[in-house]
C-alpha cells in the first residue's frame, strides 16, 4: 500500500514489513524512525528527485558513498556488491510501461539488510507494484529474504510474455519468408534480432547476480530462499538460452530470405538472358536488311518481307530446339 508521496524527500512508498505478509503505511517521521529500529521497512525512492541524495545521505548515514553513488547513478547494469551488513543489488526488468519498447529495460537498484531495503527507481517497474498490491493483500514478503526473492521472481515472470511474443514474431516472419520471400521482411528481421541482442544484453548479467547471491552468506537468506533463488537462476539462464536461439534464428532467416531473393534474382535474369540469347541474331538479320544500299534481295519483290518473316521464324523455332538441347530451359 503505497504511501503519500513526501516531495521533499523523494519517497514513492514507504512501508513496515509486518512477519505475517502485510506491510503497514509509514508517513513523516515514522519512516526515520522505523528504518533505524530492529523492524524490517521498505522505503521506494525516486531516483530522479534530487532530494533522495538528500534523504539517503541524512537518514542512511551508514552507507558507503560507493553504495550511494550506485543507487542513484544514471546508468547503471546489473550487478552485486556484498557487504559485511547487507548487500547491493542492481537488477533490470522489461519496460512494460504504455508507449514504450519492451527492450528498453528498467533499472531497480537495491540495498538490503536485515532491518531494511532501500530501493530507487527512475521509472516505473510493475514488479514493483506487484510486490506493492501483495503486501496490501496481506500476501506479501514476510522477511528480506522473501523480499529478494519475490522481486527476482517477478522480474522475470513478467519478462516471459515478452521473450514468447518475440519468438512468436520470428515464426511468423519464417512462414512469410518460405512462402512469399519479399525486401519488407528483411527489416522486422533486424529488428527482432536487435531486440534479442538488447535484451540478452542486460539478461546475462543478472545471472551472475543470481548465482552469487544464491551462494552468499548474508544472515538474511536461509536455505529456502536460496532454492528460490536456484529456480531464479534456472529460468533466466534459460531465457538466455532462449535469447541466444532467437538471435540465431533471425540470422538464418535472414540469410534464407537473402538466398530465396538472389534465386529469384537469377531466375528473373536467366529469363532475359534467354530472351535476349533469342532475340540477337533476329536483330542482326533485320538490321542487315535494312541498310539502304543497293543490292538488297527482294527489294523489287512484294512477298520479300513475308519470306523473310517466315526465315526469322524458322531461326526462333531452331534456337529453341537448340537451347533445349543444351537445357538452357
Amino acid at each position: 500500500m503505497p504511501s503519500e508521496r513526501a516531495s521533499n524527500q523523494g519517497i514513492l512508498h514507504a512501508c513496515k514489513i509486518e512477519g505475517d505478509g502485510h506491510g503497514a503505511p509509514l508517513t513523516g517521521d515514522a519512516i526515520s524512525k522505523t528504518i533505524k529500529d530492529d523492524a524490517l521497512a521498505w522505503v521506494h525512492l525516486d531516483a530522479n528527485d534530487p532530494a533522495s541524495r538528500t534523504w539517503l545521505e541524512r537518514e542512511i548515514s551508514y552507507l558507503d558513498h560507493i553504495i550511494i553513488g550506485a543507487l542513484l547513478a544514471e546508468e547503471t547494469r546489473p550487478r552485486i556488491l556484498q557487504f559485511e551488513e547487507g548487500a547491493l543489488l542492481i537488477l533490470r526488468g522489461v519496460n512494460l510501461n504504455e508507449n514504450a519498447k519492451a527492450e528498453d529495460m528498467i533499472s531497480i537498484r537495491l540495498w538490503v539488510d536485515q532491518h531494511r531495503i532501500i530501493s530507487l527507481q527512475r521509472r516505473p517497474l510493475k514488479a514493483i507494484k506487484d510486490i506493492q498490491e501483495r503486501l496490501k493483500d496481506g500476501k506479501g514478503p514476510k522477511n528480506s529474504g522473501d523480499f529478494v526473492v519475490a522481486l527476482t521472481s517477478r522480474l522475470f515472470e513478467r519478462m516471459e510474455p515478452v521473450f514468447s511474443e518475440l519468438d512468436e514474431r520470428l515464426d511468423d516472419a519464417e512462414e512469410r519468408v518460405m512462402e512469399a520471400p519479399d525486401t519488407a521482411e528483411r527489416q522486422p528481421i533486424t529488428e527482432i534480432r536487435k531486440q534479442a541482442i538488447i535484451f540478452r544484453r542486460y539478461i546475462a548479467p543478472q545471472r551472475d547476480v543470481i548465482a552469487h547471491l544464491r551462494t552468499s552468506e548474508q544472515p538474511w537468506l536461509d536455505q529456502t530462499h536460496k532454492r528460490r533463488l536456484q529456480e531464479a537462476l534456472d529460468q533466466v539462464i534459460r531465457y538466455i538460452e532462449d535469447l541466444d536461439t532467437i538471435r540465431e534464428r533471425a540470422q538464418i532467416v535472414k540469410d534464407e530470405l537473402t538466398s530465396a531473393l538472389s534465386d529469384k534474382m537469377n531466375k528473373n535474369l536467366y529469363v532475359l538472358s534467354v530472351i535476349a540469347a533469342i532475340f540477337l541474331p533476329l536483330g542482326f538479320l533485320t538490321g542487315l536488311m535494312g541498310i539502304n544500299i543497293g543490292g538488297m534481295p527482294g527489294v523489287d519483290d512484294a512477298n520479300a518481307f513475308w519470306i523473310f518473316s517466315a526465315m526469322l521464324i524458322g531461326v526462333v523455332a531452331a534456337q529453341t530446339i537448340l537451347f533445349k538441347k543444351l537445357k538452357w530451359f
